[in-house]
């Protein structure tokens, strides 16, 4: 029987069958439960738990055959990642990924040889989520099915595309199987005309497929902005040409650029405009890198610099198994925020362990490093608007009780956007009040009503104030009525979008220091409706030191 896996991500997705991961509802479970009152340094460590962090191990084409010759490799393999992965034991989404060919043959042997070693990577408890695609070798054409199993049944694997988001990271991860878009399916070794015609049209409806798994923005899954998520790719075949292997031959050929998806282009563009930031995929048994800079489809006008690209990484897994004597290998991939010249930001930080042939030791590959970790800017900010955070673990509650109300109400309003402090950020100013607008609509929505009536007043004046807040920054900016609904109605608010379409400068006309002034007394007056609460946050004062901006 398949089983239904519930994972750190707090939703449920498909998993391998049989493979409960223990603990896979942790995030779940954080997420619903607040503390009743939170302090300083209780605040400053619930931000922490904000952070948008998280981890994939990927490990690639383990060919198994059923026959047991490689349970020694798998458990050196698995000793090594037991290592590597101990630093990352407080990230809350810890995945294991194995981007395809898990057998060298489809049989049931080999199959349940498959489910064994996955079951094995599961009870060493190192990660919240286990997730997989089909390789070419797991795959079998019709002709060639006779004592073979369904690999996409037995194992339960993405025929198409599958998308998994992790609520707490922020992470959409999208499974796509590239297994008709490449030559490695094909039946002889004639390839003409029509042969690659019927390619291009296989790998143009990949990125369709890519196009739909990651374009439902509405979604009841997804709670933000979709240019906001950290979309991960992952797929067995290479989508671009690879410089290295190059000796390798196919069908008396050298595999490039045979072996590679056809029309590549076709899908880089896919992934560019659905702003995948890591592409992963196996294959080829080796190991590689490469980054990608394409024009922002989204860009409205030619900046320079970096505003003006789109940054694609491309990862290559070796075969972890080092099969047929190549060498062996697994990635890291550590997704999170870094601090570089006093600036905050997020980073991919990758660890990429090789085992050269005839060694049983897997070493860090790029030991010229520091620490052997390669680190690459993620391209943008991704720090997420707490008020998106607080709306992702609101829509996860079929109820509230007060003291979750309480802790909410606490994360949503100590942010800079409520105090003074200098010049005042307009557009930002004016995406926290909507944002906050819609988290507040929810939490009154869920709020479990009590005795407590004038508390259930004070949330309903809360919400007419910060409704008085946007109006407020939109009359500042120049936004008329018209324009503003539009605004109130995007459930989700990109602050870049509106960045872009509403720069920051108030209207000529308006007196900005009156204006400061009437905002800070809205925030006044917002501050003694929380006191309902038993919350005196001393909105409209001096910003608070723990307050994210």
């Amino acid at each position: 029987m398949r089983a239904l896996l519930v994972s750190s991500a707090g939703n449920a997705v498909d998993s391998l069958p049989g493979f409960i991961l223990p603990g896979a509802d942790t995030g779940l479970v954080r997420q619903r439960h607040f503390s009743h009152r939170l302090g300083g340094a209780a605040f400053a460590n619930e931000r922490r738990k904000m952070d948008r962090s998280f981890v994939i191990a990927q490990i690639s084409d383990l060919h198994l055959d059923g026959s047991g010759r490689l349970l020694a490799t798998i458990e050196a393999l698995s000793a090594a990642m037991r290592k590597a992965m101990a630093e990352f034991a407080e990230i809350p989404d810890r995945i294991l990924l194995i981007t395809g060919d898990l057998v060298d043959d489809p049989t049931p042997r080999a199959l349940d040889e498959a489910l064994a070693v996955i079951a094995s990577f599961r009870q060493t408890g190192l990660f919240t989520d286990i997730q997989a695609i089909a390789g070419n070798h797991d795959v079998k054409r019709p002709s060639q099915r006779a004592g073979r199993h369904d690999v996409y049944d037995h194992l339960h694997l993405p025929r198409t595309s599958k998308s998994v988001y992790y609520r707490h990271a922020g992470l959409d991860l999208v499974l796509l199987d590239s297994n008709r878009a490449s030559l490695a399916t094909l039946a002889s070794g004639n390839f003409d005309e029509t042969t690659y015609n019927a390619l291009v049209a296989d790998s143009a409806r990949l990125s369709v497929e890519l196009a739909g798994s990651m374009g439902s923005v509405g979604r009841a899954d997804y709670a933000e902005p979709a240019e906001d998520l950290v979309r991960v790719l992952a797929l067995h075949h290479h989508p671009l040409p690879q410089a290295t292997g190059e000796g390798k031959r196919f069908l008396g050929v050298p595999d490039e650029p045979l072996m590679y998806l056809a029309a590549p282009a076709t899908f880089l563009e896919a992934a560019t405009s659905l702003n995948v930031n890591l592409v992963l995929h196996g294959h080829r048994h080796v190991e590689g890198l490469t980054r990608y800079s394409i024009p922002d489809p989204r860009a409205t006008r030619s900046e320079s610099g970096e505003a003006f690209w789109r940054t694609i990484y491309v990862l290559s897994c070796p075969s972890s198994t080092g099969q047929g004597g190549d060498d062996a290998g697994f990635n890291i991939i550590h997704f999170g925020p870094s601090s570089q010249a006093g600036r905050a930001e997020h980073r991919f930080a990758i660890a990429r362990y090789s085992r050269p042939r005839n060694d049983g030791a897997f070493r860090l590959l790029d030991s010229n490093l520091p620490d052997g970790v390669i680190r690459l800017p993620a391209g943008r900010d991704f720090s997420r608007d707490p008020a998106v955070q607080s709306a992702i673990e609101i829509a996860s509650c079929a109820t509230l009780k007060r003291d979750q109300v309480v802790a909410q109400a606490r994360r949503l309003l100590t942010r800079s956007a409520f105090y003074a402090g200098g010049a005042v950020d307009w557009p930002g100013t004016l995406h926290a009040y909507l944002v906050t607008s819609h988290a507040w609509a929810d939490l009154d929505g869920k709020f479990a009503r009590s005795e407590r009536t004038h508390e259930a007043e004070a949330m309903t004046a809360v919400n007419r104030l910060l409704c008085r807040l946007i109006e407020h920054a939109a009359e500042v900016l120049g936004i008329d009525r018209v324009q503003l609904d539009e605004l109130r109605g995007k459930r989700l608010v990109s602050r870049d979008d509106l960045r872009r379409e509403w720069p920051g400068m108030p209207r000529a006309d308006v007196d900005v220091a009156a204006q400061a002034l009437r905002r800070l007394q809205l925030l006044r007056d917002l501050n003694e409706q929380v006191k309902a609460l038993g919350l005196d946050l001393g909105l409209g004062g001096e910003v608070l030191p723990h307050a994210p901006r």
